[in-house]
């Protein structure tokens, strides 16, 4: 029984053309070895599986041909030359000083000697500056390729000395294309669909597609279908967005969570059902333009089922949706009760497409004439008696333009808190407010019987425009209960303490002297300067207000009179300055007697 070999080593590319998905980097290579503008020093990054390590073989060979042509020749052999380095397990600095006494020596067969160095970053920084100066300037037949998948982990004095050559995830469609080869050599029947979801799963890792094709295949035998890649691999079926689309689209609730439970026990979770459905709801966004339709990495059959569902999907709700999908990601993690972040997101979905019962269906928007389309203001016919005036004010109410819109083009949408600003195209522009100049000749005051006469002329008044009537208190009638000066400090205490607890510089301005009670009800606060009575000006109405109210006494009054602060300038010699911090704390003469100190002055 012969070993089985990987497809991951059994078609490792031997030339620049067998190369998958790098056509940019492995055509710069060639040409710089025809035309010998080849730097001695190499950086190859990127992800990996993508072809970093494969480069850098295939050009170790290639430069030591005396005549390259593109192809490399199968007979010579150079592997004395060629030098490979594992960073991750010999990353310290005794390792690259034997590699440095190896660069020493010509080659014996052949230009070049090169020195691959893989995972170059897990050096350390003892064995990156041991590097430095071989690197900057080897010797003429030593050329250094090095490899690495995180290129910000190494110091900027190795970057600046090495040419770049930033190394992109495969595309999709060239991985589908390179295992349709593969399995075609390997006789195995693939089919289309499988193969799209063996590259998507592997991301841009060209490795990684080789590796679960292997699987698949161990898995199916030779024929490796779609519900053999999905079963396998553990993905969600797109047959599911599909339907979670459509029954957000019918607005079915109900149903939408019956699929949902189905997807919990199929073992998914709901953090990746929401996320799936993200990413199906901007393919369907990106199918509403044809210029975007390329940007769907899916089979031809996806790609028409896409088509002929975006055909009934509004942009707008599209973009509602992923809104509302985007923030049912953030708050996953943090939820308590996940599944029902994600049904509640479901619901919301449903609720942009659900159509009120009884209600007709939207009839499709027609195009109106510039006569049709514009307003007309109805201005409101008010019964007047003579014993009741009738006087608006446009404080009172707002009058509202009534746009005259035939019953098939009444929309049936339910409404919604949603401040998208696409919102406004809607029937929100069909609204004006007219001009308050047209009816600053109505007065200030509505009765409430008045308001019921403008109810029938056809003028619709928010409650939000209608007057408050609110009631005339004279201040006299106020209640002014007693206190006294401890009760009063006592309220102050609890009520700043309460009011200004995030802020320790105004709470520390009200607590440091205490309140005084005086005549009349007035309450005294000495405050030590300016500064205080300056923050207490920010809140000095709310806090009066607040005491009011504590005491039962609206005729407080607050009064803050500010210290005047007497300054006395007076030179102190080194000795006064001594005895006065020894008066302030008398530890510190203990503390020289102790340590032997004497003063000198």
């Amino acid at each position: 029984m012969d070993n089985y070999i990987v497809s991951a080593r059994k078609y490792r590319p031997t030339t620049f053309d067998d190369v998958v998905g790098q056509g940019a980097i492995t055509s710069t290579l060639q040409k710089a070895i025809k035309n010998n503008h080849l730097a001695q020093a190499l950086l190859f990054c990127g992800p990996r599986g993508v072809g970093k390590t494969t480069c850098a073989r295939i050009l170790a060979k290639a430069i030591n041909q005396d005549t390259f042509e593109g192809e490399l020749d199968p007979n010579e052999d150079f592997s004395f030359n060629i030098f490979e380095l594992d960073a991750a397990s010999n990353n310290s600095v005794d390792d690259i000083r034997n590699l440095i006494d190896q660069v020493r020596f010509s080659p014996q067969q052949g230009k070049f000697k090169v020195y691959i160095i893989d995972e170059v970053h897990m050096l350390s920084q003892a064995a990156f500056n041991a590097f430095l100066k071989t690197l900057e300037e080897p010797p003429a037949h030593a050329i250094f390729i090095l490899a690495t998948t995180e290129k910000h982990k190494i110091i900027p004095t190795i970057l600046s000395r090495c040419q770049i050559f930033d190394f992109r995830r495969i595309m999709v469609s060239d991985m589908v294309s390179h295992l349709a080869n593969i399995a075609k050599k390997e006789g195995v029947d693939a089919e289309e669909e499988a193969l799209h979801v063996v590259a998507e799963k592997a991301d841009g890792a060209l490795r990684d597609a080789l590796s679960i094709f292997d699987r698949l295949v161990t898995f199916s035998g030779n024929t490796v279908t779609y519900q053999d890649a999905i079963e396998n691999l553990n993905i969600l079926d797109y047959d599911y967005y599909f339907r979670a689309t459509d029954l957000t689209l019918q607005g079915d609730i109900a149903g939408s969570m019956l699929l949902f439970n189905e997807v919990l026990e199929r073992g998914f979770n709901g953090h990746e059902f929401i996320n799936g459905l993200a990413s199906h709801f901007r393919n369907l966004l990106m199918c509403k333009d044809a210029s975007t339709v390329q940007l769907l990495e899916v089979s031809e059959k996806i790609q028409q089922k896409y088509l002929e569902q975006a055909q009934r999907c509004a942009p707008l709700n599209l973009l509602k949706g992923l809104r509302i999908m985007n923030e049912c990601d953030v708050q996953y993690k943090s939820s308590k009760n996940q599944r029902l972040t994600v049904e509640l997101a479901l619901m919301k979905m449903c609720a942009l497409h659900k159509v009120p019962e009884g209600a007709a269906p939207a009839a499709p928007e027609k195009k109106k004439s510039l006569a049709e389309a514009t307003p007309k203001v109805e201005t409101p016919a008010l019964e007047q008696t003579p014993s009741e005036p009738i006087a608006l004010s446009v404080q009172d109410y707002t009058p509202v333009i009534k746009v005259e819109t035939p019953q098939s083009e009444v929309s049936n949408e339910i409404p919604r808190e949603e401040d998208d600003v696409a919102d406004t195209a809607s029937a929100e522009e069909q609204k004006e407010e007219v001009n308050s100049a047209e009816i600053a000749q109505v007065s200030k005051t509505i009765s409430l019987k008045s308001r019921r006469r403008i109810r029938g002329t056809g003028v619709r008044i928010s409650e939000a425009h209608l007057p408050v009537e609110e009631e005339i208190v004279n201040p006299e009638d106020l209640p002014k209960d007693g206190f006294t000066e401890s009760e009063m400090q006592k309220i102050w205490n609890d009520r700043v303490n309460l009011l200004f607890r995030g802020k320790p510089s105004i709470l520390s301005s009200l607590t440091k002297n205490p309140p005084k009670l005086k005549e009349d009800h007035t309450i005294e606060l000495e405050l030590d300067g300016a500064h205080q009575l300056e923050q207490l000006q920010e809140t000095r109405s709310v806090l009066v207000e607040a005491i009011r109210k504590d005491l039962n006494n609206f005729s407080i009054q607050l009064e803050t009179p500010v210290k005047e602060v007497i300054v006395h300038k007076k030179a102190y010699t080194p000795k006064e300055v001594y005895h006065q911090l020894v008066q302030e704390n008398p530890n510190l003469e203990l503390l020289r007697e102790q340590l032997g100190l004497d003063l000198d002055f």
